[in-house]
């Protein structure tokens, strides 16, 4: 019974896990409304696999960049755990002006 404890409150722990990365200028605020570019990049085997890069110049065209963040959803983290990290996504959102 102790195991079956432990195994469960280890999933949830894994599960509640989620993780952010915003980088902004330094004077500005940090963004929450709905990003204009969003995306789920593929990593594997617990994200040491994988490297995913987002063109900002090409998804804000003429306009600057705002705001970039890098993203472990619920949804991400589910997945993560549903293929015992072999595949590991992260949801990257960048907001333009």
């Amino acid at each position: 019974m102790k195991l079956k404890t432990a195994t469960a409150l280890a999933l949830a722990t894994v599960l509640a896990g989620c993780s952010t990365v915003t980088i902004h200028p330094k004077d500005s605020p940090k963004f929450s409304s709905a990003p204009t570019y969003e995306d789920s990049r593929p990593f594997y085997l617990g994200g040491l696999v994988g490297e995913e890069r987002v063109d900002v110049k090409e998804v804000c065209a003429n306009q600057d960049v705002k705001q970039m963040q890098s993203q472990q959803t619920f949804k991400d983290g589910f997945l993560t755990v549903i293929t015992l990290g072999i595949y590991a996504p992260h949801t990257v959102k960048v907001w333009c002006e």
